[in-house]
């Protein structure tokens, strides 16, 4: 019944309006809960950066150790915080389609009539190349189309690579910033870029090291989950 109200009948405004709205939550409640883990993740590599370095200072054999250590931690928090700036500009976005969507929704309202916004489609072909939203921007495109309000994309809409550009091998320079904002120098002094052998530990000191590691792991794979 109702496929044959759509071929007699244009879709009701109304319910469009509600719908595209729907989906724009949707994505704003996935982006906010990203954001959080991030922000969870941003806190526990912090930790793990103070951590080393303190066990480095109480045993100055483990120094050359805990360096090496503190910097695959700061890169990682490097990397978290790309990806939660990202998701962030994402988000300001989205809050920009749905104030233009429903102005033209209103403009349509009193006009009777609806114009195709480049610039809604220009925000929403961006965010649907976000990994964490395809499927439900998409969704969105699709609706925003049938209302008039964007043209249809052509092309197939991939996440883009340009926007994960520059996270694999951050600048040692960036690295030293990030470690001089949490350690506020009190760095151990041993430049791990001149480590010429690994430092042999204790059975309770390898153990430690085990965690922190696996821990590690956990976060690059909740990392890697955010985007795919």
């Amino acid at each position: 019944m109702e496929s044959l109200k759509s071929v007699f009948w244009k879709p009701d405004p109304k319910v469009q309006m509600q719908k595209c709205n729907s989906l724009i939550r949707a994505n704003t409640r996935k982006l906010d809960r990203d954001i959080a883990q991030l922000r969870t993740l941003d806190s526990k590599t912090r930790s793990l950066i103070l951590q080393s370095s303190k066990r480095a200072h109480k045993n100055p054999s483990q120094a050359k150790q805990a360096a090496q250590e503190t910097r695959i931690f700061a890169r990682e928090l490097i990397r978290v915080r790309k990806q939660s700036a990202r998701l962030a500009m994402s988000k300001a976005q989205l809050q920009s389609v749905a104030m233009q969507v429903n102005e033209a929704f209103s403009v349509r309202k009193i006009e009777g009539s609806i114009r195709a916004s480049t610039g809604i489609m220009k925000d929403v072909n961006s965010l649907v190349r976000l990994p964490e939203l395809t499927g439900t921007m998409r969704e969105l495109s699709q609706e925003l189309v049938r209302a008039g309000i964007i043209e249809e994309m052509v092309g197939d809409s991939l996440p883009d690579d340009s926007m994960l550009e520059g996270e694999d091998e951050e600048a040692e320079g960036e690295v030293d910033k990030v470690l001089g904002e949490i350690l506020q120098g009190k760095t151990a002094k041993v430049d791990e870029r001149h480590i010429d052998k690994p430092v042999e530990l204790r059975p309770e000191e390898e153990e430690e090291d085990e965690d922190q590691e696996e821990m590690l792991d956990q976060m690059r794979g909740r990392l890697e989950a955010l985007k795919s």
